[in-house]
């Protein structure tokens, strides 16, 4: 932020030539940053001209040290970039202050696009068809806040050479998120934990507290291993050794573009481990259970474990935990 201090002055650069329509989207654009124009006078040349900067509101910043623009830039440059493009899709018909509170999620939204495209999986079965082939004639965003929700009207290339008819499809826009079971090969124990959970709920399960690993979103500028150590300490207060990456998936890519890197993580699990967790201001209430490995393929198999990653993780440490004693 700038400060005004007298005597003092700051480098910078002058935006000219701005149309009307331009300055509104940069007025909503900051404001969904609690950011609001305020006059100054910048000297160009020796002359003196009247313009406008972007100060935060009162009290919503506290000053630090001296801002480094290219280290910001570094980390956060292209994905507040790549999160630009949607929140300028709600100017005009969300209220800045709105779009402002959907903002963390758009971050996060915005670093899954960037993985992905920086790294793509294997070419080896399947066919090498490229995003920019697919024609998009139509795109809305019926809905954004913890999720988001994105429909379509394009078409795509046939695997017989054509191209398909005008179709409409919508899915959830979510960030990646990262999953992770922990693992004691001394004791031949795991760390599962038990939540309400929302979907099951919505689906008309009558018991929906599920039993699965330790896991979340990965936050802006995290990478996915950072992620699961600090997911860990949250929900479990467990800290984890080595990470064993079982794979990276989608697990429902018809709708859904959420992306899961699974791990196993190694650590000391004795009976003190189990318990009660979580973040408070997350509503999260989080119950840690510590089970021999015999147990959770138990359930796997009854089906009373029934959540995916979990599933996934038990059969790959039945391959494979002998490798990890």
């Amino acid at each position: 932020m700038i400060l005004k201090a007298p005597g003092d002055a700051t480098d910078g650069a002058m935006l000219v030539d701005v149309t009307p329509d331009e300055m509104h989207r940069l007025d909503y654009y900051e404001a969904t940053h609690a950011y609001d124009p305020h006059p100054v006078t910048a000297t160009v040349e020796g002359t003196d001209i009247a313009t406008l900067v972007y100060v935060p509101r009162a009290a919503l910043h506290s000053n630090g040290a001296p801002w480094d623009l290219a280290g910001w830039a570094d980390r956060w440059g292209p994905v507040v970039a790549e999160a630009a493009e949607e929140v300028m899709a709600d100017f005009g018909s969300v209220a800045p202050e709105e779009t402002g509170r959907r903002y963390p999620q758009m971050l996060m939204r915005a670093a899954s696009r960037l993985r992905a495209a920086a790294d793509p999986a294997p070419m080896t079965l399947r066919h090498d068809g490229k995003a920019d082939t697919i024609h998009t004639s139509a795109m809305r965003r019926p809905y954004s806040g913890y999720f988001g929700v994105v429909e379509h009207d394009l078409r795509f290339p046939r695997f017989d050479g054509g191209e398909s008819e005008d179709v409409t499809r919508a899915g959830f826009m979510m960030a990646d998120t990262v999953t992770v079971v922990p693992y004691d090969p001394v004791r031949d124990r795991v760390l599962v934990i038990e939540q309400f959970r929302y979907g099951a709920f919505v689906r008309g399960d009558p018991r929906p507290w599920m039993l699965e690993p330790v896991a979340g979103r990965i936050d802006p500028g995290e990478a996915p291993e950072d992620a699961v150590r600090r997911e860990c300490v949250e929900e479990a207060g467990l800290t984890l050794g080595a990470l064993h990456l079982m794979s990276g998936h989608y697990p429902s890519p018809a709708a859904v573009s959420e992306y899961l890197y699974t791990y196993i993580g190694l650590a000391e699990l004795p009976d003190e481990a189990a318990g009660l967790g979580g973040l408070a201001d997350e509503h999260e209430d989080i119950r840690a259970h510590v089970i021999p490995f015999d147990r959770l393929m138990a359930l796997v198999e009854s089906g009373e474990a029934a959540t995916g990653p979990l599933v996934l993780s038990a059969y790959w440490l039945a391959h494979n935990r002998r490798k990890l004693a």
